[in-house]
């Protein structure tokens, strides 16, 4: 059983719109950071967060940029690159969710697409205290830049696509930068948005499991293969 909320958060004067997912006793909570002209949407990052909610984690997806920016992006694609922009957003985010009374004593991971994996890692060397781990799937991880991949110590899973070239490139050089716990991950015969057979469900299993291994609350009489083997 899973209870969805529909929620806004406040950002200035705007508010942003999401939805916040909560499994029975949940073991912690996954903020997706949506990547390119990407919103609350993504069939991809839905189809991930089910997936974590079957593993007994809460999920909030939401918009990182207002409708008016939205549409400004559209046309010039303004906003998507402004990494330091979606970090602060998300930075907003993860302090609103923590103050809500369901998930207050809730540990919480980044999951980040494309541009959004960038605007994760910087948020989560911004709050050392709050983020346990991130999860990257097809990142630009290189526009989080040098200080940032220097500075992150969330455990951090890079998961790529073995046909995406140029982001196995990005991240493996990335990684050589990273001073942090983290793992390259290459899943073969994955492109960039993982639409081969089998390939999205991978990043979600894995991205699951090293969620609950980063997550202490995690640390349970039950182990996380028995829990996946009740997976619908």
């Amino acid at each position: 059983m899973v209870s969805q909320h529909e929620v806004e958060i406040p950002v200035g004067q705007h508010r942003l719109e999401g939805v916040l997912s909560i499994p029975e006793n949940p073991l912690g909570l996954v903020i997706f950071a949506h990547g390119s002209g990407s919103g609350r949407f993504s069939p991809r990052n839905l189809q991930v967060a089910r997936t974590l909610n079957e593993y007994r984690i809460a999920t909030l997806l939401f918009d990182l940029l207002t409708t008016e920016e939205e549409e400004a992006d559209s046309r010039n694609s303004r906003f998507r690159f402004n990494i330091a922009l979606l970090a602060h957003r998300l930075v907003l985010a993860t302090r609103w969710v923590k103050r809500q009374p369901l998930c207050t004593n809730l540990k919480i991971g980044y999951f980040g697409s494309s541009t959004g994996a960038a605007a994760a890692m910087v948020a989560a060397v911004e709050m050392p205290e709050s983020v346990c781990a991130v999860v990257s799937r097809g990142g630009r991880t290189d526009l989080a830049g040098l200080g940032a991949l220097h500075e992150l110590r969330a455990p951090t899973l890079l998961l790529v696509g073995g046909e995406d070239h140029d982001i196995v490139r990005i991240n493996r050089r990335s990684s050589r930068d990273m001073r942090g716990p983290h793992k390259v991950h290459v899943i073969d015969g994955a492109t960039h948005l993982f639409e081969e057979r089998d390939t999205l469900q991978q990043v979600a299993d894995e991205a699951a499991n090293w969620f609950l291994a980063s997550f202490p609350v995690s640390r349970t009489n039950e182990p996380v293969s028995a829990m996946a083997g009740r997976r619908a």
